[in-house]
């Protein structure tokens, strides 16, 4: 007679063996001494500033290049680092997938850069124009200057309902059981005379292993190994204590509703493309967030220099009121041109300090796109940005035709590409709901030993010696296969009509034509944007031409009148006037540069070129490198 303990330890032996046999290595065990989860680490949250921000605060200041503020978006921006998790998400969705399970699903939402201060309706240009020369308004945002939409913040060209889920795709990761259990059990007994006594008094145990797994073909194995043991106090028990165990096997096959790789690793592919979804939707966060930065980078240099321009009209300012004081005390001027001056003086004082805070909000702006947070560090909370890179447009500009610039848009455009996918994904979820439609047809087959061990009950005579024996005997009773049970059968389902099914298929091709729609439609976009930006930049550069034949002009009148004032041919009304006029022209010189950069910059987000103008290296960036 074998022992309990000896029967678990056997038992859980042969159950190893089993496993090491099905292909799993003994790191496969990991998970029973520490949770799943450990295999798959995630990174912790860093929130610390990158190092180079460090290194370009000085004496209170950030010295700031526009790389330097590309290359610190990418390295601290929250928003790519948030992209940065869709990574390691679609990794796990390819995990899930592998083991049988349902993708859960990747977000396509993005985030776009905050406008800024040079945005739509910019306050650059503050004043009226000249009646005579016109220094003309220039607007500084492409979407200002052509019929260009907001950009998409969710790209997702899938319907929010999802497809159907299709037939049932089996469990691929292999699951092994194991039931141990001891049970004493006292039962009274109606008729004594048959069992001997009058209450039958039995200890038992039960030590039972199963493996399960599913295979790409739909295919499902079910293998188990049962052992039970007994001990009784009933004459009518030959054996006491008594060993039965079963050692077999169960396979399911569907033949048509979830027969096939295609149909069973339907998910798997799915899962795959998200990861490549997951690097393509990073790409285009990238893009938006380096497009943003060259746009704030722009505005913050125009802005400064427009602070610029405002204090120095404010020294002519000055230097006009000090003049007309002079001659006012002398009496060479009447009162009311000191009136005249001052109030100028007052009113160009008032441009410059709304020039400088306009300067303080978009430094604000730009810090909090290039940082991951400056609360906790009070140096770069209250540095100022000092850029160190000019805005100069190029002498003539070197466009390609309209058709090359199309494709490569259509050919960069990481939007596009992702898009494309999905719509991919949608005809390979199309591929199970048309297998629903198949009737229920499974072929099973069982085959199975069984075993019976024990010693002879005292209580009774009658005996089979076959059965006298241990545990060893019941075992090889089970691999001599001296009590086999086999069988095979076909379990067949066949729907009269199936309309879940079929409205299921109908519905999943209606929402696969939708993802088709999106997706033109955002080819389309894509279109619209290059040629906006072509137009943006044509008329950036006309803007741009004509602020500095204003800004000249200008300059000349107010030199004429300026002359004529030093004879007292002028008074200082007509000098402020053309001051006006020329602080004016130059600060729409000013607006008009950032207008033209910041058009030929939306010119290449349009082409998905401006991660390779601004030197950016996907992989490095991709890592916040």
């Amino acid at each position: 007679m074998m022992k309990k303990s000896n029967l678990v330890f056997v038992t859980f032996t042969s159950l190893l063996l089993l496993t090491a046999s099905s292909g799993l290595l003994a790191d496969d065990w990991r998970w029973l001494d520490r949770p799943y989860v450990e295999q798959y680490p995630v990174r912790p949250l860093d929130l610390t500033n990158s190092s180079r921000l460090r290194q370009l605060l000085r004496a209170g200041n950030i010295y700031l290049s526009l790389s330097d503020a590309v290359a610190l978006a990418i390295e601290n921006n929250l928003d790519i680092e948030l992209e940065r998790f869709g990574l390691p998400a679609a990794d796990m969705e390819l995990v899930r997938t592998k083991g049988g399970g349902l993708p859960r699903g990747i977000l396509y939402t993005l985030n776009e850069v905050p406008v800024g201060v040079g945005g739509p309706a910019s306050p650059l240009v503050t004043s009226a124009a000249s009646p005579t020369i016109a220094t003309g308004a220039v607007p500084t945002n492409p979407s200002e200057l052509g019929v260009l939409g907001e950009p998409q913040d969710n790209l997702s060209v899938l319907s929010t309902i999802p497809f159907s889920a299709g037939p049932v795709v089996p469990l691929f990761d292999p699951a092994v059981g194991l039931q141990v259990q001891w049970t004493h059990q006292t039962t009274p007994q109606t008729n004594p005379s048959f069992t001997g006594t009058s209450a039958v008094v039995s200890n038992g145990g039960i030590a039972n292993a199963g493996y399960t797994q599913g295979f790409g073909p739909g295919t499902q194995l079910n293998f188990g190994f049962n052992n039970s043991w007994q001990n009784l106090n009933s004459r009518n028990s030959a054996y006491s204590p008594f060993t039965a165990s079963g050692l077999g096997f169960t396979v399911s096959q569907p033949l048509l509703r979830g027969f096939g790789l295609a149909v069973n690793r339907r998910f798997i592919r799915i899962a795959k493309n998200e990861q490549r979804i997951a690097n393509l939707l990073l790409q285009q966060q990238l893009i938006a967030t380096v497009y943003g930065v060259v746009r704030l980078y722009t505005d913050l240099v125009a802005l400064s220099e427009d602070v610029k321009v405002k204090e120095e009209t404010l020294q002519l300012a000055q230097r006009l009121y000090d003049d007309t004081k002079a001659r006012v005390d002398e009496g060479t001027q009447a009162p009311i041109e000191l009136t005249r001056a001052t109030a100028q003086l007052f009113s160009i004082r008032q441009d410059a300090i709304n020039a400088r805070g306009l300067l303080e909000e978009q430094e604000a702006i730009v810090k909090n796109v290039i940082t991951r947070r400056t609360a906790n560090d009070p140096d770069l909370l209250t540095a100022n940005i000092i850029p160190t890179d000019a805005i100069d447009v190029p002498a003539t500009d070197e466009i390609r035709p309209i058709q090359d610039l199309l494709s490569d848009a259509y050919a960069n455009r990481p939007d596009l590409r992702q898009a494309g996918l999905q719509v991919e994904n949608s005809q390979i979820s199309i591929e199970g709901a048309r297998n629903a439609l198949l009737p229920e047809i499974d072929l099973v087959g069982v085959a199975q030993n069984n075993a019976l061990a024990g010693q002879i009950n005292p209580l009774t005579s009658s005996v089979d010696n076959s059965f006298i024996g241990g545990y060893g005997t019941a075992l090889e009773q089970i691999f001599t296969r001296k009590y086999p049970t086999y069988g095979i059968g076909l379990n067949i389902t066949l729907p009269l009509r199936n309309r879940i099914a079929q409205s299921d298929l109908a519905r999943d091709q209606i929402q696969l034509r939708q993802a088709e729609i999106r997706r033109q439609q955002l080819a389309n976009q894509a279109q619209l944007e290059v040629q906006d930006a072509l137009v943006a930049m044509r008329r950036a550069r006309t803007s741009y031409e004509a602020a500095l034949q204003t800004q000249g002009l200008q300059q000349e009148s107010l030199e004429a009148e300026q002359a004529k004032f030093e004879v007292g041919a002028s008074t200082s009304f007509f000098i402020i006037q053309y001051q006006s006029y020329l602080a004016q022209a130059r600060s729409t010189v000013v607006v008009a540069k950032s207008s033209y950069l910041k058009a030929r910059a939306a010119l290449e987000r349009a082409t998905g070129t401006i991660l390779d103008a601004n030197h950016v290296s996907l992989p490095d960036a991709m890592r916040g490198r």
